[in-house]
C-alpha cells in the first residue's frame, strides 16, 4: 500500500475512534432536580397513548406518572429505582430503550455487528477489486504453450 491510501485510512480510523470516544464518554446528565425529571419522563412511554413518551403526552395517567416521577426525583431516589419503580407499576414495560442484558441486548448489539460485517465484506470487496493478476506461469503453462505453437498433443 502506498502511503497516501494508508494515510486516508489511517485518519478515518482516527476520526473513527474520536468519535467512540466522544460517544461513549456521554455527558453527565441532568443537573437540576426538574432536569432529571424530564429526561425520565422521555425514557417512560405513556400507558395510554401510541407510541407517545410521558413527557409528550397529556392523557391523564401521563400527568400522573411525570407527578410521581418529580415526587421520587425530589426524594432523591436514583434513576434506575424510579424507572423499576414506575415501569413496575404496569402491566406492560413503559420503558422506551430496551433493556441492555438478556435478550434485550440484542438491540444494541445486532446493529453494531451489522456494520462491523459490512465493513469488514467492502475492505474484503475492495481488496479484491485492486489485486492484480498473477503473472507468474508455471512448468505446465510453458509446457502447454509449447504444444499449442507446434501442434502436438
Amino acid at each position: 500500500m502506498s502511503g497516501r491510501p494508508r494515510l486516508a485510512w489511517s485518519a478515518l480510523a482516527l476520526v473513527l475512534v474520536g468519535a467512540l470516544v466522544v460517544g461513549a464518554g456521554g455527558d453527565d446528565g441532568p443537573r437540576t432536580n426538574a432536569e432529571r425529571a424530564e429526561a425520565l419522563s422521555t425514557q417512560l412511554r405513556c400507558p395510554t397513548c401510541a407510541g407517545q413518551s410521558v413527557r409528550d403526552s397529556n392523557a391523564p395517567a401521563a400527568e400522573a406518572i411525570r407527578t410521581e416521577v418529580r415526587r421520587r426525583v425530589d426524594e432523591g431516589e436514583g434513576d434506575e429505582d424510579i424507572l423499576a419503580y414506575i415501569d413496575g407499576q404496569y402491566p406492560d414495560s413503559l420503558l422506551l430503550t430496551p433493556p441492555r442484558s438478556g435478550l434485550g441486548s440484542l438491540v444494541w448489539v445486532l446493529p453494531v455487528a451489522a456494520v462491523v460485517v459490512a465493513v469488514a465484506g467492502l475492505v474484503v470487496v475492495f481488496r479484491r477489486w485492486r489485486a492484480e493478476p498473477s503473472t507468474e506461469v508455471s512448468d505446465d503453462d510453458r509446457r502447454r504453450v509449447a504444444e499449442a505453437l507446434t501442434g502436438e498433443e
